[in-house]
Order: C-alpha cells, then structure tokens, then sequence
C-alpha cells in the first residue's frame, strides 16, 4: 500500500529571521515559565523558504529542586481492589504518614495547590505524603526500599516535574523549546498528515518524516498503545487524510484542523449508517477493533460513559464498525460477523463463523458483534450493494465539506480560544473519579506537543521536552500560557509524553522521554517541500 499523505497549501508561524541567531530575549519576550529575570536564548534558523525553526533554552537548574520519594496512598474504600493513588484527601495521606513514621521514617504531608483551567483545577487538589530530597535518583531510591520495607509503595521522582503555580513552586527550569514555524505569504510547500502505510502500525515520527521527504516534523494525535484496548497505531479520535474520514471522533473534543481554509481547532461528532436490505443501520465506528473505543465519547450504550474519557477504554458489546484499506493487511479478528465489498459496494462474501481477513483492493468490509450480527446479516446480500455512508459534523450537527487538502489529527484539551487561555481539561475527558489521574495528567510536568494558529493566520507547532532534569515540561496550565505567548488564537494540546518528538533535516531534535528513545506513534504532522 502507498504512503498516506495530505496536501496542505500555505499554513503556520514565521519568525521571519534569517539565518542563525542565539540571543539573550530581553525580559517582555521571554517564555512565561519561571521568574522574569531567568535567562532565555533563542538560536532561529531557515529551514526552507517560509518554514523556520527556533531553539528556546530558559531558565537553569533549580537549587531547591531534588529527587524525593512520592508515596502510593492505599485506598480507603472498602473494595479491596481499590488501587492506591498519589493523590488523597487529608485523612487518607496523614494514615499513609502515621504508618510511615511507625517504621522510623520521616513522611511530610504537602497540600497540593492546583492552577485554575476553564473549566477545572483551583484550590487544592489533595494531599500527598512524600519522603527525603536529595541530589541524585539513587538516594532517593535507597529511601524508596525502606518505604516498601514498611508495607507501602511509591516512585522516585524530581520535584521540579512539580505543576504548583509559579508563586509557590517558583522554579526557575530549565525548559527546552522547539517551535515550528511556517510563513504563508513565503511557504510553497505543504504541511501533511501521514500514518505511514496503514493505520495498525506505528513507526517512529522520524521514520514517517524519512518516507515522506520531510524537511520538519511532529508527532500528531492520541492513538491506540495497548492490544487490549484496540489495533496500536489507531487514532484515538478524529483522523481525516486526503479529505477522508478513516476514525471517528471522540464525540465533542477538540481537533487540529488544517484545510484550504486555513489552520482551526473545532469539534466534531459524527454519524454513519449501512444500507442494503431494510431499513438503514447506524455504524459505531470506523477503522478499529469492534467494542473497544480508546478515549471513550462514544455511542449511549458504550461502558462505562458515553462522554470523553481520556486514557480510558469504553467498550460495547454490540457494535457495528465499517472498514476500508486504510485500516491495515486484514481486519480484526474474532466472533461476530463480517460482510467484503468491492470498490462498487457490491457484497462479494459474507463471512458467518468468524470475522477478520483481507480487504479487497478499494474496496471495505463492515464487522458486526453481538446483537448487530443478525441485523447486518439480513441487510447483506451477495451481489447486492451495500451502502456505507460516514459523515463528520461540527458542533451545531452540521455536515464538515472534506477536500483532498483538509487535514484533521485528535487532540485535546482545548488549551487557547479567541486569543484567551481556554483550558478544558473536564470537557476533554482528563478530570476522572481520582484526583491523581488529573494530578498526574494535567498538573504535573510533562513533555507537550502544541499546535495552533497565531493573529495572523500563521500555524505553530511546539514541542518542550520533560521527565528528565534538563528540561522540566509542561503542565496543562503552563503548555497554554506557552501558546498564548505566540500570539495563538487557537491552540490545541497534541499527543505527549514519550510521544513529543520534533525532527528536522533528518535529525531529532529533542530529547524523547522513553527510555527506549524515540517511540512509534499513530501519525505525524510533516512539512514538505
């Protein structure tokens, strides 16, 4: 199968410099992390007419910074299974404390004071028990033997991952920052979207970016990691490529789009239906395992919600999923029932005892399980067509025009609307039944991809490298106040963590957080000449 590629014309950020330059930025243009007076260099470069690529380095290592031990907080509800949580209310952690102490330890019980979002966080988040701070990793992992000695678990972590706002944490870095930049009154290329051969393999960003010619790129939107939550490398949300919808969308969450009309962040829902024999049947979903939905926002009978819920797998035992080849080699396998099409739409087989096998050549097959099996069966007839339609609608219901030149990659949360900070963390799914999740998710440090479109309808892509302690990361507050530095007007949180990746001229640029490297994701935004 061919490389899937996106044309895109003119779109994103210029710094319109020339050449190289690494300059001390004056205090009023410096990145809003940390206290005013750290120093910030900036190294720009050309990479192409109208693509530019600026180097941020800000702040240096922060004296009060250390590794600590984080403790695990046992649970106290009464299901024994409840798993312990890094975050606790009062009681909860001074129990993790008092037992701690008994073992001849010194826990300190730290309210965790959270940024206020658009529609989450301020206050406090909870209480966490923490132990020890010391210079290196190691100390803190000697310190982590005696906590489990005393029958709790917890993780050697460095506090300047912490997300407290900067008026309490008051770190002072260092962040690393990369920033794509593409001018549209310069640029002659196109800004692509690609999965590479098919949506059920994952490559590297920098192997997407080989196979492409890519000058530049990044890695683009959540997708499927575990087997048990669905095909790895499906799109945990929207994916639309050469104006095709290949993934539905995570019902109301945000997406980068890129089109003729220029760069947007919207949201989106979507319906599709079969028709052949009888009355039309409505689809679950395309292009992924049948009652698995990654990041949920689902259908209403989906389990355990219907809404966005990020890093969570809904299932649904009745589920009817249309493919084509953009899926892979041969569909899912498994009980249920699966009717082949050709290119016409003509039924050429229908396989009764299992489903799963080849997708003829432009051609597709629908999948049913469970109480869809019958009904898909009735409407499937061989030698008959079978009508599949799939249609992507914005936030009023209405049908989104698709060309070949529109690009659209999942992400979330929402981070800048109108020129304002606009983060949804609980409309984007990351506010969950424990606070440790959003602790762990939104508050903390992390690496962070970024995109979105400044005041003058250039596009930026960010990313800032995180998890080691040469450059901090980002929390979900901090990855706006980022944005919204560039002059975003809209601005949407891509794919992170191990996933940020930013590659230029062949090379990665910045430091991959997995201890493997660099990590094969779902797909990647790639600048092309």
């Amino acid at each position: 199968m061919t490389l899937r590629r996106l044309g895109l014309s003119a779109l994103c950020l210029s710094l319109t410099l020339g050449g190289t330059t690494a300059v001390a930025t004056p205090p009023t243009q410096h990145l809003p992390l940390g206290p005013d007076n750290l120093t910030e260099t900036r190294d720009t470069r050309a990479l192409q007419p109208g693509v530019t690529l600026t180097t941020i380095v800000r702040g240096q290592t922060d004296t009060k910074a250390g590794w600590t031990v984080e403790i695990a907080i046992p649970s106290s509800s009464p299901d024994p299974d409840a798993p312990a949580a890094a975050i606790s209310d009062q009681a909860g952690a001074n129990k993790a404390a008092d037992k701690l102490r008994a073992a001849g330890l010194e826990p300190r019980v730290e309210d965790v004071p959270t940024p206020r979002l658009a529609d989450a966080g301020g206050g406090s988040l909870g209480y966490r028990v923490r132990l020890g701070l010391f210079a290196n990793k190691a100390d803190a992992d000697a310190l982590r033997t005696k906590v489990i000695a005393a029958g709790l678990s917890g993780s050697s972590i460095y506090t300047g991952w912490d997300g407290e706002p900067d008026d309490i944490a008051g770190s002072t870095g260092p962040w690393h920052v990369q920033v794509l930049t593409i001018d549209p009154k310069k640029f002659r290329g196109t800004l692509d979207a690609t999965y590479g051969s098919d949506i059920e393999q994952r490559e590297t960003t920098s192997t997407l970016a080989t196979l492409t010619g890519a000058t530049a790129a990044i890695n683009a939107g959540f997708f499927v990691l575990d087997p048990k939550s669905g095909a790895p490398g499906d799109p945990a949300g929207v994916g639309v490529y050469d104006g095709r919808l290949v993934s539905e969308p995570t019902n109301g969450r945000p997406a980068l789009v890129l089109g003729p009309r220029g760069t947007s962040v919207d949201r989106f829902t979507w319906r599709g239906s079969v028709q052949g024999a009888g009355k039309a049947l409505p689809l679950d979903g395309l292009n992924r395992v049948p009652g698995l939905i990654r990041n949920c926002g689902g259908t209403a009978d989906d389990l355990p919600t219907a809404k966005p819920m990020h890093d969570t797998t809904c299932t649904d035992a009745d589920e009817l999923i249309a493919f084509d080849e953009s899926y892979g080699v041969a569909t899912p396998s498994g009980p249920g029932a699966e009717v082949v099409l050709d290119r016409r739409g003509v039924v050429t087989a229908i396989r009764t005892a299992t489903r799963g096998g080849a997708i003829p050549e432009g051609g597709r097959t629908v999948q049913a399980i469970g109480n869809l099996v019958a009904p898909l069966l009735a409407a499937a007839r061989v030698g008959r067509p079978l009508t599949v339609r799939s249609t992507l609608l914005d936030e009023r219901g209405r049908p989104v025009p698709l060309s070949r030149r529109t690009t659209i990659v999942n992400g979330g949360p929402e981070l800048v609307r109108d020129g304002r900070i606009h983060a949804t963390a609980a409309a984007d799914g990351m506010v969950q039944d424990t606070a440790s999740f959003y602790y762990g998710w939104v508050h903390k440090r992390n690496p962070r991809t970024i995109a979105g479109v400044d005041d003058h309808g250039r596009t930026v892509l960010i990313t800032a490298d995180g998890r080691n302690v040469n450059s901090l990361g980002l929390s979900i507050s901090e990855a706006a106040a980022v944005a919204k530095s560039f002059h975003l007007t809209e601005a949407i949180n891509l794919d992170g963590g191990g996933s940020t990746t930013m590659v230029a001229d062949g090379k990665v640029l910045n430091t991959p957080s997995d201890a493997t490297g660099e990590r094969p994701v779902g797909d990647a935004l790639v600048i092309t000449k």
